[in-house]
């Protein structure tokens, strides 16, 4: 019995796999630890699979040489486009972690192994929060989109040309701290101000030691007013899930 194997398809399938194999277990949401390591490649492989009748058209098999550098490749492609995925959705988790220094929350940190984030409450919950929004607002095929894209800028036997990404990294690194302080901006602003009036107090009227009630009434305020970012965060999410398609695309190129 002879069974044909299109070798030309085999090949293009495997290398578009290892690119989505790079990009799934770095980029979010697909990247929470909470999901295990073989769903991960089995989504993988089943993207990959979807994909194989646009990546195997025109694909010419490569010598033994030439394939390893195009295995190479496709894992240094996953990789990038994965990892600017996740530099965009961490303005949400330093976002928290401003909201838990300024109110007070800094020295209940923690390491949440799932999470594979290290801080105290609201860094975690708003990261919590972000991918939970993700997987329910169908956030997370839209990244994949976005994905799917990138093989027609560049091709499974393509190399992806470095200097646009990195450019890309060095700009979104810079409006990190930006994206963070605007998610958090306002409650910030209330607890700079609680800082200011507990000052003028003390200043004021030393006895009372206003500086000693700074905590409760920060920890307090911080409680009342995060639900406004809360309620905001669906929105934000969704802003930078488009942020994070245009890297994807553009770091592509």
């Amino acid at each position: 019995m002879n069974i044909p194997i299109d070798f030309a398809w085999l090949e293009a399938t495997g290398l578009a796999a290892v690119r989505t194999t790079a990009f799934v277990f770095l980029a979010p949401p697909f990247s929470y630890r909470g999901f295990p390591a073989r769903i991960k490649a089995m989504l993988a492989v089943g993207i990959a699979l979807a994909l194989s009748g646009s990546v195997s058209p025109g694909y010419a098999p490569l010598d033994t040489a030439d394939f390893f550098l195009a295995l190479m490749a496709q894992v240094v492609t996953g990789a990038l486009l994965g990892f600017l995925v996740t530099v965009c959705f961490s303005a949400v988790q330093s976002a928290g972690g401003l909201i838990d220094l300024f109110g007070g929350f800094q020295l209940a940190q923690a390491f949440d192994p799932q999470l594979n984030v290290s801080g105290a409450q609201f860094t975690r919950l708003f990261q919590m929060v972000a991918l939970a929004l993700l997987v329910s607002s169908d956030g997370y095929a839209v990244i994949l989109a976005g994905l799917a894209r990138s093989f027609s800028a560049v091709p499974v036997d393509g190399m992806i040309a470095l200097e646009h990404p990195i450019d890309l990294l060095t700009g979104t690194a810079a409006q990190l701290l930006l994206s963070a302080v605007q998610i958090a901006g306002p409650l910030l602003l209330v607890l700079f101000l609680a800082d200011v009036g507990l000052g003028l107090v003390s200043r004021v009227a030393p006895a009372l030691n206003a500086f000693a009630m700074g905590f409760p009434v920060k920890i307090l305020l911080t409680l009342v007013l995060a639900s406004a970012v809360l309620i905001a965060l669906p929105g934000i999410v969704g802003a930078l899930t488009d942020d994070a398609i245009d890297l994807v695309i553009g770091g592509a190129r």
